[in-house]
């Protein structure tokens, strides 16, 4: 089972470091179903539950820290088929994810630039958001534009598809989501 954002186990465990790299027997069907298999605890690039859905880290790593906010409900489409206060919630969950890439890439790689925020929703039908840190050692022509603008190739080049190489950041970017969790937590304790 995944662990939530304040459970003791998570990134770390072997079974989780062993299911991490995604070559492999069996990969397609975790893939073919994301939020499915993360509800099952059977997604291993989940990093953390959070209260609209799941952290996780992406398949590939050409832009160090990037991840995705999956939505825990896997009938909601796009963000307006959720009801308005887990729409709010959705972002907040995605605003906390994208600080936890934040602090963690701006102290951890060399030419970290600022934060892109996207939720498209036009090739996978479930509701997702991206994350992607931005660096100043991307080329000229598309540090400015959309990630979606690098080649395919670029993309999904077999070095930088996530695997053990990328358990430090991965330990990292739970640590840090969980350490924001908790002060999210213990501020709205205090504001009730």
């Amino acid at each position: 089972m995944i662990p939530a954002v304040g459970d003791e186990a998570g990134a770390g465990s072997s079974v989780r470091r062993g299911l991490l790299h995604l070559s492999g027997s069996g990969m397609a069907d975790w893939r073919a179903d994301r939020i499915g298999s993360a509800l099952r605890g059977e997604n291993p690039t989940v990093l953390a539950r959070l209260s609209t859905g799941f952290a996780v880290i992406g398949d590939s790593q050409f832009l160090p820290g990037y991840c995705v906010l999956l939505s825990d409900d896997p009938t909601a489409d796009r963000l307006a088929d959720l009801p308005r206060a887990r729409r709010l919630a959705f972002l907040a969950d995605l605003d906390l994810l994208g600080q936890a890439v934040h602090l963690v890439c701006s102290r951890s790689v060399p030419g970290f630039r600022r934060m892109n925020y996207e939720v498209l929703g036009n090739l996978d039908t479930y509701l997702h958001g991206h994350i992607h840190a931005r660096y100043d050692w991307e080329p000229a022509h598309l540090v400015t534009g959309p990630v979606a603008c690098y080649p395919a190739d670029v993309r999904k080049a077999a070095d930088t598809m996530l695997g053990p190489q990328h358990d430090q950041l991965r330990a990292e970017l739970t640590e840090e989501i969980r350490r924001l969790h908790h002060e999210q937590s213990a501020y709205e304790e205090d504001s009730t």
